[in-house]
């Protein structure tokens, strides 16, 4: 399902072809389960401790340490195929 990676979909083939789609799923793949697992850590934390204020602060961390490092390792040149 790598059409529903954004901008991905609207490529033409010649340009698809110079990607290596795989890896970057693998990185979308890895950072998402990253993400959701330190989601759910912060709401066990959060009802143990019982602080609710933790489990946001895990979602925003999670938020704010995911998605740039996603945006930035998925562009990067690593996963440029090399003709």
């Amino acid at each position: 399902m790598y059409w529903l990676i954004a901008g991905y979909n609207t490529m033409p083939r010649e340009e698809k072809e110079k990607y290596d789609i795989e890896g970057i799923a693998t990185v979308f793949r890895n950072v998402m389960f990253g993400m959701a697992l330190i989601i759910i850590v912060g709401y066990f934390i959060a009802n143990l401790a019982e602080s609710p204020n933790i489990q946001d602060y895990a979602f925003w961390t999670s938020m704010a340490i995911g998605i740039p490092y996603l945006l930035i390792k998925s562009n990067s040149n690593k996963f440029k195929l090399k003709k």
